[in-house]
C-alpha cells in the first residue's frame, strides 16, 4: 500500500499522523531477486526501471475510514499469491509516519510504501518467479486494483 502525504510535518505525533495523509493507492513492489542478493541491503533489487508500479489512482484519506482495516490481495496470472489485511502490518500507517518524520521532513506528494505481505514467490516451495508476459494484480479494498503486465527490460 502507498500512503501519499498531503500536509508537511516533522516530528509528527502518532495521534496526529493520519491528518497528514492526502490519500492511499496501490503499489507493486517488484524485486529483481538476483540483484537484491548482491549485498545485505535490498536497494539494488528494488530500484530497477519500471519496478515500482503505483496507482492507478489515489483514494483520498476521507474515503478510507481506517487504513488498518483494508483487505489486500496479490494475484499472478489470476492465482492468489498474497492475501492479507492491513491490520496485520507490523507497524501501523500512523506509526510509520511518526517514525519517518522523526528524521525527515514529510512534504505534500511524498509517497510512503508499506511492506509486503507473506506469500512472495521466492519464499514458496517450489519457488515462483515472474516472467515476461505475466499479469500481476495488486488489489486493496476501498482503494482499487493495480494491474501490470511484465515486459522484458529493453536491451
Amino acid at each position: 500500500m502507498a500512503v501519499v502525504i498531503g500536509r508537511s510535518g516533522r516530528r509528527i505525533p502518532r495521534d496526529q499522523a493520519l491528518a497528514h495523509v492526502a490519500g492511499y493507492s496501490c503499489y507493486n513492489d517488484i524485486s529483481i531477486r538476483d540483484w537484491q542478493r548482491h549485498t545485505s541491503q535490498f536497494t539494488p533489487g528494488k530500484n530497477f526501471l519500471r519496478t515500482g508500479a503505483f496507482g492507478p489512482w489515489i483514494v483520498t484519506a476521507d474515503e478510507i475510514a481506517d487504513p488498518q482495516s483494508l483487505d489486500l490481495t496479490t494475484r499472478l496470472n489470476g492465482q492468489v499469491m498474497q492475501s492479507a489485511n492491513t491490520a496485520q502490518m507490523i507497524f501501523t500507517v500512523a506509526e510509520i509516519i511518526e517514525y519517518l518524520s522523526a528524521f525527515t521532513l514529510l512534504v505534500p506528494g511524498d509517497v510512503i510504501v508499506s511492506g509486503t505481505p507473506g506469500g512472495v514467490g521466492a519464499k514458496r516451495d517450489p519457488q515462483v518467479f515472474m516472467k515476461a508476459g505475466d499479469l500481476i494484480e495488486v488489489e486493496i479494498g476501498a482503494v482499487g486494483t493495480l494491474r501490470n503486465r511484465l515486459v522484458p527490460e529493453p536491451a
